[in-house]
């Protein structure tokens, strides 16, 4: 590939329009809180995981 291509090839990757602006911000914002929300209810679901473990192995905090 040459410059001059490989100078054209960067400046139309550059003009790609990312599918995500295309969507409303509501629907973006939403997605982030689902997944934000998934997340802190798997760290919640391995937390009482680990303290049930914990307190079956004797490892009771008080």
């Amino acid at each position: 590939m040459s410059g001059k291509e490989s100078f054209q090839h960067e400046h139309e990757r550059q003009r790609e329009v990312d599918p995500a602006r295309n969507k409303p911000l509501w629907q973006r914002i939403g997605w982030l809180l689902v997944i934000w929300t998934g997340s802190v209810l798997a760290l919640a679901v391995f937390a009482m995981l680990l303290r049930m473990f914990m307190t079956a192995a004797g490892m009771k905090s008080h």
